[in-house]
């Protein structure tokens, strides 16, 4: 139940985290560390995730 609260912190600092830096590998190890410190593992699994996904969406087309 704890987990299901701390979720939408963990999906917001991933999220503004994972913008950070120039590269995808960038991005997602800042979107994973964010992740790791709020939700642990998972976090940093969806971290990494958010991360690479910004990058995509990012690159001008």
């Amino acid at each position: 139940m704890t987990a299901l609260r701390f979720a939408p912190v963990a999906l917001l600092v991933a999220l503004s985290l994972s913008a950070c830096g120039h590269n995808m590998q960038q991005r997602a190890a800042t979107g994973a560390i964010a992740g790791a410190v709020v939700a642990g593992p998972v976090g940093a699994v969806a971290g990494a995730a958010v991360g690479a996904v910004v990058d995509t969406a990012a690159k001008p087309k």
